[in-house]
């Protein structure tokens, strides 16, 4: 409980290439306990089991490691080929350049690069395919990445920024969650940005280590770690912590005490990154009652209570504002 979300717009994303290739999205939907219809609604959003469980049925069926939204496949095995290339390279900037090359061999794939200038470092993904649902690919280029890197070093590599060269979607503020940085749309390239002092790291991984993290890709490096960077991000593990113990989230208050700050002072830095104590609480709370009607059986009403609500009819006022359906429905819809 207490894990984020994925919004439906990524279900849409990944989905993209095999309707675009003429394949049974329904099948692919029902074996990974999606309801086809959450895919009209802008405000449906799935769990990371649900969201798991669709990413290796499409991998299953497309046989590609670009799910066919690439200009061309990669054939299962190609990206661990990669990572064993780079692995024995002196150091972080030696293993993004080989590795990069390797994917410039497969022509149709992206066209990634490394750019230093001015102390920063620019991981770019310099061209990709032009439609909106499709940018997706690029956006798990940029995730994949920064994460491998971070793992060949041994330690998080903080990035300084995200660009994006399209226009904000209307799920932008998903991006800063994440990439764990400030994001910008509309830029000349696509690229994540982070100090060049970090190609100079040693690579700190040997096969071993490389063997047991390809049995857990893509989704460890998809996956969206609260690295615990910004104050928003320390305030949702704050009440998601809580909400697995007691039926209570706490006040503001009570977490700006446990952040030793003032509540001014708390209010005053979520604002400044966007966001509000009470969206994260409803985050929190969403979150947690999606994934206890999908993954779990217990009653709606014992649900609700769980997640500190006080009468049922709070809990379906709240869940329809988040989701646009009431809980029974969503529940029913999602075998659940």
């Amino acid at each position: 409980m207490g894990r984020q979300t994925i919004s439906v717009h990524h279900v849409r994303a990944v989905l993209a290439g095999v309707r675009r290739g003429g394949g049974d999205v329904v099948a692919l939907l029902q074996a990974a306990r999606i309801p086809p219809l959450l895919l009209g609604d802008d405000r449906a959003r799935v769990t990371a089991a649900q969201f798991a469980r669709l990413f290796r049925a499409l991998y299953r069926s497309t046989q590609d490691e670009f799910l066919g939204l690439a200009g061309a496949p990669s054939r299962p095995g190609t990206f661990a080929m990669m990572c064993y290339a780079s692995l024995g390279c002196r150091d972080l900037g030696a293993a993004i350049e080989r590795g990069t090359a390797f994917y410039r061999l497969f022509p149709g794939g992206p066209d990634l690069g490394l750019e230093v200038r001015a102390g920063q470092a620019r991981f770019l993904v310099r061209s990709g395919p032009a439609g909106d649902e499709e940018r997706f690919l690029s956006e798990c280029l940029l995730c994949i990445w920064h994460r491998l890197c971070s793992w060949l070093i041994g330690r998080r590599i903080p990035l300084a920024g995200a660009g994006f060269a399209y226009p904000a979607p209307p799920h932008r503020e998903e991006y800063e969650a994440l990439f764990g940085c400030p994001v910008r749309f509309g830029e000349p390239a696509t690229a994540a940005v982070f100090d060049a002092r970090w190609l100079a790291a040693p690579l700190v991984r040997d096969e071993a280590g490389l063997e047991e993290m390809l049995r857990r890709v893509p989704f460890d490096l998809l996956g969206r770690p609260e690295y615990g960077t910004t104050v928003a991000e320390q305030v949702r593990r704050s009440l998601a912590g809580q909400l697995r113990h007691a039926p209570r989230l706490p006040s503001l208050g009570e977490v700006a005490a446990l952040l030793a700050v003032s509540p001014a002072t708390l209010r005053r830095r979520l604002r400044a990154e966007g966001t509000s104590y009470q969206e994260l609480k409803d985050q929190v709370r969403r979150d947690a009652a999606i994934a206890g009607l999908v993954e779990g059986g217990e009653p709606i009403a014992d649900l609700a209570a769980r997640l500190g609500f006080s009468e049922d009819t709070a809990f379906h006022r709240a869940f329809r504002r988040w989701t646009g359906t009431t809980p029974g429905a969503y529940r029913i819809a999602s075998g659940g």
